[in-house]
C-alpha cells in the first residue's frame, strides 16, 4: 500500500506545469486532469464540464466536485492548482496527508516574462517549433513586483502549512524538468511502480535563448531589479508568538467598540466611552458576535501610541505598581534589574530601570529568552494581526491624534464626543526623553518604528 491515493501539483503559470503534467501522465497508474479549479475552465482550456459536473456545479460544492473526480479516476488522481484557483480547496489539500504534494517553481523572472509573451501571443503550448509565434514582452516593474509578491506569498504559505503539519513535499524547479532522474524520483516518491524511459517530449520551449533578447525594454528591466531586495536583505525576521485578537480586553459603547492595545491609552478611551453612555466589556467571542448583530452601523477603532511612550507607561503604570508579577520577577533573576518602588521621586533611579526594562525587551521579542511575551510587550504590529484573524477595526488612530480621531467617531455614530481626559502621572516621559532612550525603544521595536512609520518620540 502506497503513503498517497492522490496529488496535487502547486505551480503557477508558465512555471512548466503542462510539460511536467505530460510526464505524469506518461506514467502507468497516473492521471493527471490539468487545472480542474480555474475559474474560467475546468482542466484544460475552452472546457466547461467534467465527468458530469459543469462550471456552476463544481464551483457550488468544490470538495464534492474533487471528492468525484478521485473516486472517477483509476489509479493515482492529481490536478494543477495555481495561486488564483479555488481557495476553499487549498487548506484542505494541505491538511490531506493522503494527498502528495508536488511543488514546482521557476525563477519568477523568467515566468513573468513568459506570461507576457505568451498573453501577446495567445500561445499557451508548442508541440511544433515551426509554429511558433514571435513576440519580444514588456516589461512593467510594477506589474512584475505584483507577480514576485504573489508567488512569494503563494510559496510561503505552502511551506508553512507543511511545516506545521509535518508534511514533505517533492519540490522541482523548472530546469529540473528534462531530467529523466529526477522525474523517476518523483514517480517513486508518489509510490507509483512505473517508471520513464525518456523525458515527453511531446511539448517544446517556447521562449529559448537570452531573456533580456525576450525584453522589448531591458534597460528598464534592469534598473528595476536593481532595486529588488533580492535576497530579502532588508527583512527582520519576528520570533515573536503569534496573537489572538483579545476579544476578552474589547470595550464597547453607544455602538462604539473599543479593540485595544495593550499599554496603549486604555483608561483614558475607557472613560470617555463611559461618558457617552453604559459601558460593555469582558466580552466573549459569543458575546461578540450578539453584540455586533445588536448594533448595526457599529464602528470598532483601536489606538497606536508610540512605542517608546507604550513602553513607559507598561513600565509607570503596570510594573512599578505591582502588575505582571512574572515580569517583575524576570526582571530581576534575569536582567539583575532592581526596580524602585512605585512611590519613587527620584527621575534618575526611574530613568535607569527604564532605561534597563527596555535593554530587557530586545531579547524578549526576540525570541531569546523564556520570558512570555505577553500582550502589554508584544508589537503593535503582531497586536493588530491577532485582531486581523476576527476582524479589523474600522478606524486606526494615532494617539496624538485621538481627541479628533474619537470625536470624528462619535459624530459618525451620531453621538457628541465628551472631552478627553489628560494623563496626570508622575515622572512624564518629556522629562526623561533622551536619545539613548529612543535608540533603546527602537531597538526592541523595530517592527512597529517601520510599519507604522514612527519617528524619534519628541516629533511624534
Amino acid at each position: 500500500m502506497t503513503a498517497f491515493d492522490s496529488f496535487v501539483m502547486l505551480a503557477g503559470m508558465r512555471t512548466g506545469s503542462n510539460y511536467l503534467e505530460s510526464n505524469l501522465n506518461a506514467l502507468a497508474g497516473v492521471c493527471c486532469h490539468g487545472e480542474l479549479f480555474n475559474p474560467w475552465f475546468i482542466g484544460t482550456r475552452d472546457r466547461a464540464e467534467f465527468l458530469g459536473f459543469d462550471m456552476a456545479r463544481r464551483d457550488a460544492d468544490p470538495l464534492a466536485f474533487l471528492a468525484h473526480v478521485r473516486a472517477e479516476t483509476p489509479g493515482l488522481c492529481g490536478f494543477r492548482y495555481f495561486h488564483d484557483h479555488d481557495p476553499r480547496v487549498l487548506d484542505p489539500l494541505l491538511a490531506d496527508r493522503r494527498c502528495a504534494k508536488i511543488v514546482l517553481t521557476r525563477n519568477p523572472l523568467e515566468s513573468y516574462v513568459s506570461l507576457q509573451i505568451a498573453r501577446e501571443t495567445g500561445q499557451w503550448k508548442l508541440t511544433d517549433p515551426r509554429r511558433r509565434r514571435e513576440a519580444t514582452a514588456h516589461f512593467d516593474p510594477a506589474g512584475f513586483q505584483a507577480h514576485l509578491d504573489e508567488v512569494q506569498q503563494f510559496q510561503t504559505r505552502i511551506r508553512h502549512a507543511l511545516q506545521v503539519s509535518g508534511q514533505t513535499a517533492f519540490a522541482l524547479d523548472y530546469d529540473d524538468l528534462p531530467d529523466l532522474g529526477v522525474l523517476n524520483g518523483l514517480a517513486a516518491f508518489l509510490g507509483v511502480e512505473a517508471r520513464l524511459e525518456a523525458p515527453d517530449q511531446t511539448l517544446k520551449k517556447q521562449n529559448p535563448g537570452e531573456i533580456a533578447a525576450r525584453v522589448a525594454n531591458p534597460e528598464t528591466m534592469a534598473a528595476a531589479l536593481a532595486r529588488l531586495d533580492r535576497f530579502d536583505l532588508s527583512h527582520s525576521p519576528s520570533f515573536e508568538p503569534r496573537r489572538g485578537a483579545g476579544v476578552p480586553g474589547f470595550i464597547a459603547a453607544r455602538g462604539l467598540l473599543y479593540m485595544p492595545v495593550r499599554g496603549g491609552p486604555e483608561q483614558a478611551v475607557r472613560d470617555w466611552l463611559a461618558a457617552l453612555g453604559p459601558v460593555q466589556a469582558d466580552f466573549t467571542r459569543k458575546d461578540l458576535r450578539q453584540w455586533l448583530r445588536a448594533h448595526p452601523g457599529h464602528r470598532s477603532f483601536t489606538v497606536l501610541r508610540h512605542p517608546l511612550a507604550r513602553a513607559h507607561a507598561v513600565f509607570r503604570d503596570h510594573l512599578l505598581t505591582g502588575g505582571l508579577p512574572d515580569l517583575r520577577l524576570a526582571l530581576k533573576r534575569i536582567a539583575r534589574l532592581d526596580l524602585p518602588p512605585p512611590e519613587t521621586t527620584d527621575p534618575r533611579a526611574f530613568r535607569a530601570a527604564f532605561l534597563g526594562f527596555l535593554q530587557f525587551l530586545k531579547p524578549v521579542l526576540a525570541g531569546q529568552t523564556a520570558v512570555r511575551v505577553g500582550p502589554h510587550l508584544a508589537s503593535q504590529l503582531a497586536v493588530l494581526q491577532g485582531m486581523a484573524q476576527l476582524r479589523l477595526p474600522d478606524l486606526v488612530i494615532r494617539e496624538e491624534r485621538m481627541a479628533e480621531g474619537l470625536a470624528f467617531l462619535a459624530r459618525d455614530a451620531g453621538l457628541i464626543p465628551p472631552a478627553m481626559p489628560a494623563d496626570t502621572g508622575p515622572h512624564p516621559l518629556a522629562d526623561l526623553w533622551d536619545a539613548e532612550l529612543e535608540q533603546a525603544a527602537q531597538d526592541a521595536y523595530p517592527r512597529d518604528y517601520e510599519a507604522f512609520g514612527f519617528g524619534p518620540w519628541r516629533r511624534a
